[in-house]
């Protein structure tokens, strides 16, 4: 059963780093002022802007609300580079500050490289939360160990993105959460199962395991919800793709109904990651974009995280880029927010 905690629902926005600064600062604050606790911006530094100077300028128009990459990933930025950036940003706002962490997905494969081993990602985690606290630290082939001299031993949360067997086994032994990109509560329920047995298994304390899920979130009419948000099953397929293509279809690894839907699938364009103008769409199904996204009235949002809930998830973060975003904030901020207060 899981058990990773018993708080209160927490909501996060998550944007890609096409959206225009003025904009962005707008939906932060209307954000903040509906009930979000957090916000999160995609790290592909290639496809769109860098997301950490958003993340710097938005804290600056926020007092409470976390920021972090969701997710980053151990190979686009020199370790130390990448803690120093994590430590002073944590520094000035105030303790406000994850990451989420993954293999690298569109940041590295759009320059021909390969996602980061596992035991890599495991490396970065315990590393970079190592430096950030400010204790010296060996990595890679640096001939002398690191440390800032500057930092305030703040304790940097990781988020470890998982879909895989192995993956889950790495986010639970070594993360402090979990980022699952769908909003489907079963199939929630049963990856975050595996991570927090494997956490359990490694003798880690699993209590405060935090599992987000992370989808698209419209209110509205179905036919319009499902047509600005179908793009979501392509990025989630193309993750199962791997997933399937390690351990075949028929794999007991991973929930059978996460590895049907991708039968017809004929390809996926990373230079339209995330978009609703990939051309690789057509193998989507309405039912399918209703299982993994969140759409509807109010009330059908609140039914629906509430099975999340069920589920063991602890953070619903919307990927804020379909259209209608001040109106998601505001239904959230007026309605769906405080059903979970």
């Amino acid at each position: 059963m899981n058990t990773a905690n018993n708080t209160a629902m927490e909501f996060g926005i998550c944007f890609k780093g096409f959206v225009q600064p003025a904009r962005a600062r707008h939906l932060v604050r209307q954000a903040e002022a509906a009930g979000f606790t957090y916000c999160w911006f995609y790290d592909s530094h290639i496809l769109w802007r860098d997301s950490f100077m958003a993340i710097a300028m938005c804290m600056e128009h926020t007092t409470a609300m976390r920021f972090g990459p969701c997710v980053t990933n151990p190979n686009t930025r020199d370790w130390s580079v990448a803690a120093s950036m994590f430590a002073s940003l944590a520094h000035q706002s105030g303790g406000r500050f994850d990451i989420g962490l993954g293999r690298g997905d569109s940041a590295v494969r759009v320059m021909g490289q390969k996602p980061a081993p596992l035991a890599r990602v495991a490396e970065f985690t315990h590393k970079v939360k190592a430096m950030v606290r400010g204790e010296e630290v060996m990595y890679g082939e640096c001939a002398e160990p690191v440390q800032f001299t500057w930092a305030t031993n703040y304790e940097l949360p990781v988020w470890i993105a998982a879909y895989g067997p192995m993956a889950l086994k790495c986010a639970g032994e070594n993360g402090d959460g979990l980022v699952l990109q769908i909003a489907e509560p079963g199939i929630c329920k049963w990856l975050g199962d595996q991570a927090i047995a494997a956490g359990k298994a490694a003798g880690r304390d699993m209590s405060n395991f935090r599992i987000m899920s992370a989808a698209p979130a419209m209110t509205g009419a179905m036919d319009d919800c499902i047509e600005r948000t179908k793009w979501f099953p392509a990025m989630v397929g193309n993750h199962v793709a791997d997933i399937v293509e390690k351990y075949g279809a028929d794999t007991d690894q991973v929930p059978q109904s996460l590895t049907t839907y991708i039968e017809k699938r004929r390809g996926y364009d990373y230079s339209k990651h995330g978009q609703s103008d990939n051309p690789y769409l057509d193998f989507i199904t309405e039912d399918i974009v209703r299982e993994f996204a969140v759409l509807g009235d109010p009330n059908s949002h609140i039914g629906k995280l509430q099975a999340l809930q069920k589920a063991g998830i602890t953070q619903f973060n919307i990927y804020l880029d379909s259209g209608h975003e001040e109106k998601i904030i505001a239904d959230y901020g007026e309605t769906i927010i405080p059903a979970f207060s």
